[in-house]
Order: C-alpha cells, then structure tokens, then sequence
C-alpha cells in the first residue's frame, strides 16, 4: 500500500480540513486519507495504483474548498520540514528553499508572509479606527451624525470583511456554504438590512478572534517545530586533510567525527577518544547530565558540556535518534484518537444541519404569520455565524498536537492520538522482566558442576555454546567463563528462540545450553528443586547448573506503586526466564501477577486473553523478542531508543529508558482527555444556548460571532497548556 503525503497551501479553516478528508476518504482507489491541520497536512494511502493520484486529489479538494492548493510532499525529511516552517513549496527546480536552505526564492515566500502580516495589521486597525468613528458619531449629535456613523460602521465592514468576503463569494459561487461564504453573506445581509452597527461589530470581531486563533496555533505549531533544532545539519568529519564540516545525511556509518564543546551530537555514536559531560533532556527529559568517556554511546541531539569529544559513527542521518524522535512525533497525527475521528464526523453531518435550520427560522415563522422577514432573517443570520463548528474542530486535534509534544519533553514519544487516548484508559499493565524490570544486565553468581565435569570445563562449554548469542544471560555466562580456550571445531550452531543454544563440539559432540524446557526437550535430567536459570549439557549429560541474578532497576517499586494507585488493576511480569527467578524479582519490586518460562508467542497470547476480558493493554517491553507483543497490545510500548525492532512495532517510546516516566506519562494523557472532554462539552452547551437565544431573537449578531471565535479562542488556549506538561 502506497503512502503520499501532501502539503494543502492556503488551508486556514478547521472545518474545511475536516471537509477535505471526509471527501478524500470516499475516493474507492483512497484507502485511508487524514488531514493534520495544525500543519496543513494530507497523507494518504493508496489501496489502488493511481497514476494521476495527484490531479485526482486536487480535483476532490476543489470539490468541497476554494483556493486551497495540493502539493505533493516530498524531497525533504520531518526535521528539515518542521525548520522550514510555513514556508511555501515550489516546484521550481532551481529554487532549493524546499531543501533547508536559504534561497532568494525562500526569501521571497518570507516576505511575501510579512507583507500579508503588515497589510492585516493595517486594515484591522483602519477598521477599528473607522469603526470607533462610527459608534462617536452614533451619540455624539451634529449635522449629518447618523450619515458619518454609517460611513464609518462601512469602513469598519470594508476593512476588516474584505478578505473574508472574497473568499465567501468565491465559495458562493461555486455553491459551496463554509464559514467564508457564511460570514460574507451575515455582513452583506446586515448592511443591506440597515444593521450597520452590528456588521461593524461582526467583521471587527471575527478578523480580531481569526487573528488570535492563528497566533494561538502558531505558537503550539512552533513550540512542537523547535523539536527540529535537536538535529544538527552539519557534523565535524576527521579526513585525512584534516577536520571538514560536512552535511550530516552524508557522514557514513564508520567514519570518525569531532564534537566540540558546547555543540550537538549529530549523529548517533560512541565515543573514542575524551571525555566530557553530556546534557541529554532533549531526548529523554532527564535534566541531570551523564559522563561521556571512551566507549560510551551517544545519541544525536545530545548537548556536549565543555570537553572535547572524537567518536565513531554508529547510525546515519535517517536512523539517528533524534530524527526518530522527530520523525514519531510530527507524523502522529496520521493515527487520530475516537475523538479527533468524533470530530471529523461530526463537522461533516453539523454544518448542513444547521444551515437547513437556518432557512426553516428564515422562511418558516414569517410564512406562519409570526413576524416579517426583515426579523428572522437577521435571526437567520445570526443563527448561522453562531453554527461554525471551529472552536470543537480545531482544539480537538490542537490538543492531542500540543499533548504529544509535551510529552516528548519528558521522554515519552507517541506515534498517534489514538494510542495518547488508550493509554489514559488502560487498567492492564505488562511488563518484559530482562532490561525493563530490571537493569538487563545479568551475573553469573554460582555455577555448579555436573558429575564428571570441573566448574571450569563447565563454564567453558556453555560460553563457547553462547558465543555467538546476544541474549542478556548469554553475555553473563561468556563474562563468568572469562577467556573461552579450545574453541576452535564448534559448529552447526542453532540459537532456539525461548529455549537456549545449541551446537557441535571439535568431537562431534553436541553441546546444549539453556532452560530446563531445552533440557527436557533433549532428555537430559536436571537436579531437582534448585530452579537453576540456565544449565549446560554435554552429549546428554548434565554439565552445570548456572544461578543468574539481575538486580530491579532504580525506583521500579515505586512506579509499580504509583500504577496501582492510577487504578492499574492487573499489573503483570511476561518473562522467559524460570519460575524462581521471576518470582523473586516479582516480590522485590510489587508485581502481584507473573507468567514465567514464557515463548514471545505464549507473551501474545497471554495479552489476547486479557483483552478478551475486555480489558485495555499496556506492555512494555525493549528487545527484539518483545516486537510480537508490542504489536499486539492496545498499546505497545518499548523503553529507550535502542532497538529499532521494538521501536517500530512499539506505539509509544519511553526514550529515557526509565520507566518512572510511565506514570506520568499516564497522568498527562488523562489530563488531555480532560481537556478535550471539557472543550466539546464547553462548545457544544455554549453554542446550543446561543443558537437557542439566536432563533427567538434574544441573542445579538456580535453575540454569535463571540461563540463562535471567542469560544474557539477559549478552548485553542486551553488545549495549548498541554505543551506544558506537569510533573
């Protein structure tokens, strides 16, 4: 299935972007189509081949909008996009500002933007002049008062409305009724009426609460875009010429690079030669600096401290950590939360119901005899500049935008709202034991030999049998044995996923080492009742018995602890490992439920059972093995930015790597439905009351133009405080 994404040039209306993907979603060739507004954005996917896709899209565009451009997304990454702003692109081949870099072509978009800032700013205030005109000489009595009061009402009407009434009656004449055509025709209509004060006040408020609307969502949009600058562009390349400062999309893996002091790591890496300390809160919110020193990995966006640092490129441009990051949180509007999706749907069914009912107040009470027209008209009217649906449709979305990148301050990234929105309901924890529960860095403390073997014969073997293994316990024993002697002639190795490792000696011996599970299944006896964590075999003799222990991370108990008390009913441990061992790290930190000597598939079904109760499942795991179970829980979650397995089959990354962000990050996403829950609710009573007030004359067209941009000012403000997490 095809994806392409589209930039939608001039698209500055909540409800139209709802509009435009209710219209792309009906196309049959359209598998799925979202449009982010906060960043004028159509993705789609395509379920059919489409050679003429992109003509296709901006023919259902024009269908259901006026004046909004679809230009195809492409040749840039989330990153360079974010940090060229709201920059237009252009399909010039000789203009590279769609690249990142400054051109006269890119100067000229900026300009053109600042010159359409100047000239709002001035007619606003010439259509607050006029209109302060307009209401002095309403009570200030000399000849020809009234004349000069319309006059100035018009300046105000002219100045402020014009923009808005093109676009309206572009919209009107292609027979189309959106919130342009609607405000143009309660301006027209109130003039025409004699209504000039309330025109005056319509068009004066609405350019006034259009203007702050867009700042509001400009600075969410700019607090979230500031994410870009973690990345650098460049990086310091040692060449055999000497030090050259080189686009960091062409730093190839292997090649070595200077970090000076006080710059930015560009590019994941470990560190060679140095030390210094490195301030990490871009990435995993943890404000204490770490201590970087030969051999410790770095990751792009770190800040160096003072010190001078040569390392070894590990990842390349795409893959690094930061572009992971601002990769997971720019394109987690494409997975919209049952909220957005309410909202969509709703805006598309509202507005024409509305609008029917604004030509039944019309047309039906002065047909009865209730009034004349000249009345219900202006209720009419009013009726309909109170209707638009922008205060629901813009801070819905604005929320979960402004939510994720709040959440990505504190070291939790989400790939969508919906997985946000799951997470603040889920009641069903799990957790992987090995680097989640505990420190994923396991020790050999006791070792006992099978009959006819020495401690270190035993050891050997089962290093030399975990040789080629990356499992925790495989890297335990390998440094319990020390130095592997005697390895030469091993082959045939065969890594059992759950099981443990197999493989020939130089005698053609076969050597086992694993659980009791791969002892049993090649029918070597094991000791019982000392629930060994893994034992080596010999041509099917008992070798050694092998006693792991991996200490709890820091501050997991009191996670645990705070989970229960956020109402995590169910909190399990899924592990590999034997029962003793699951049992005892269980205990130490407050897990009340374990399954032990678990497969990656018995850790799925263990999750589908849950789900089957009907409970919401959170599991949390950070190795390839978990990449199953991630994927299957409602909301799958993988600790730090290490394995690329995990991470892409993960819905949310604690990029820390500490999961005392997990509590919080609940607490965040609750608050957010919180907000999102009162914005609707706050809207829709709002507007209901002054629809009602409108339809029986009680309610004022300025009224009307405040429920519809001063609510919407009120909940973008109170959507927007979610860029600010709490603790």
């Amino acid at each position: 299935m095809e994806k392409i994404k589209y930039t939608l040039e001039n698209l500055d209306c909540a409800g139209c972007a709802a509009k435009a993907e209710a219209a792309v979603n009906k196309a049959p060739w359209i598998e799925k189509a979202t449009v982010d507004f906060m960043n004028k954005r159509l993705t789609v996917h395509l379920s059919d081949i489409n050679p003429n896709a992109d003509e296709d899209i901006q023919k259902i565009i024009d269908s259901v909008l006026v004046g909004v451009n679809v230009v195809l997304y492409e040749g840039e990454d989330a990153a360079d996009a974010m940090k060229r702003g709201r920059k237009k692109q252009c399909d010039s081949e000789a203009c590279d500002c769609c690249d990142g870099h400054e051109s006269e072509h890119g100067h000229s978009h900026e300009h053109g933007g600042e010159e359409n800032e100047k000239l709002m700013l001035v007619t606003t205030i010439l259509a607050l002049a006029a209109g302060a005109v307009g209401i002095a000489a309403h009570f200030i009595t000399f000849p020809h008062h009234e004349i000069v009061s319309a006059v100035g009402y018009l300046g105000a009407i002219v100045f402020a409305g014009y923009d808005v009434a093109l676009k309206g009656v572009k919209s009107i004449l292609k027979k189309r009724l959106d919130e342009s055509a609607l405000m143009a025709i309660a301006m027209v209509a109130a003039s025409i009426l004699g209504e000039f004060f309330e025109g005056a006040m319509v068009a004066v408020l609405y350019r006034i609460g259009e203007w702050l609307e867009d700042k509001a969502v400009d600075n969410s949009r700019e607090s979230i875009e500031a994410l870009a600058e973690i990345r650098p562009d460049t990086a310091n390349v040692k060449r055999s010429t000497g030090v050259k400062v080189v686009r960091a999309e062409k730093v190839e893996i292997g090649e070595t690079i200077l970090i000076r002091p006080h710059e930015r790591v560009p590019l994941d890496c470990i560190v060679t030669e140095g030390s210094s300390d490195i301030d990490s809160s871009a990435l995993t919110g943890e404000s204490l600096p770490i201590v970087a020193e030969p051999g410790s990995e770095l990751l792009s966006g770190m800040m160096n401290g003072d010190g001078s640092l040569t390392a070894k490129v590990t990842n390349n441009y795409e893959n690094s950590a930061a572009a992971r990051i601002i990769s997971l949180v720019t394109e987690s509007a494409e997975n919209k939360g049952s909220a957005e999706k309410f909202v969509t749907r709703f805006a598309v069914v509202y507005t024409p119901i509305v609008v029917g009912l604004a030509f039944v107040i019309a047309l039906l009470p002065p047909l009865l005899g209730f009034g004349t027209f000249r009345e219900f008209i202006f209720r009419s009217l009013t009726f309909l500049v109170a209707s638009c649906p922008c205060a629901i449709v813009i801070s819905v979305p604005l929320a979960f935008f402004s939510s994720i990148g709040g959440a990505s301050r504190f070291g939790v990234l989400v790939k969508g709202g919906n997985f946000a929105e799951q997470l603040a309901r889920a009641h069903a924890i799990a957790f992987d034991k090995t680097g989640t529960v505990t420190e994923g860095k396991p020790k050999v403390h006791k070792l006992s030999s099978g009959e006819g073997f020495s401690e270190k014969e035993a050891a050997q073997l089962a290093a030399a049998a975990e040789i080629n293994s990356s499992h925790p316990y495989a890297q335990a024993i390998r440094d319990y044995a020390g130095a592997v002697e005697n390895i030469t002639g091993y082959k045939n190795y065969t890594e059992l996923a759950g099981h443990g490792v197999s493989c020939e000696n130089a005698e053609g011996k076969q050597i086992l080492c694993g659980g009791a599970k791969l002892m049993k299944k090649y029918g070597v006896a094991v000791p019982e009742g000392i629930n060994a964590q893994a034992y080596v075999a010999c041509d099917g003799r008992l070798a050694g018995s092998i006693f792991i222990s991996d200490s709890p991370k820091e501050g997991v108990e009191k996670t645990i602890a705070e989970l229960k008390a956020l109402g995590a009913d169910q909190v399990t441990m899924l592990t590999g490992d034997g029962i003793s061992s699951a049992k005892q790290v269980a205990e130490s930190v407050g897990i009340d439920n374990y399954r032990a000597e678990l497969l990656p598939e018995n850790k799925v079904e263990v999750i589908e059972e849950m789900k089957a109760k009907g409970l919401i499942t959170a599991f949390v795991g950070d190795g390839i093995n978990d990449a199953p179970v991630l994927a299957a829980a409602d909301v799958g979650i993988a600790m730090g930015l290490g394995s690329g397995a995990a991470i892409e089959a993960a819905d949310m990354v604690l990029s820390s790597n500490n999961l005392g962000t997990l509590p919080r990050a609940i607490r965040h996403f609750r608050r957010t439905m919180g907000i999102i829950k009162f914005n609707i609710a706050f809207s829709l009573l709002f507007k209901a009351a002054v629809l009602i007030a409108a339809a029986f004359g009680y309610a004022p067209m300025w009224a009307a133009v405040f429920a519809d941009v001063g609510v919407c000012l009120i909940c973008v403000a109170n959507a927007s405080r979610l860029i600010q997490p709490k603790n």
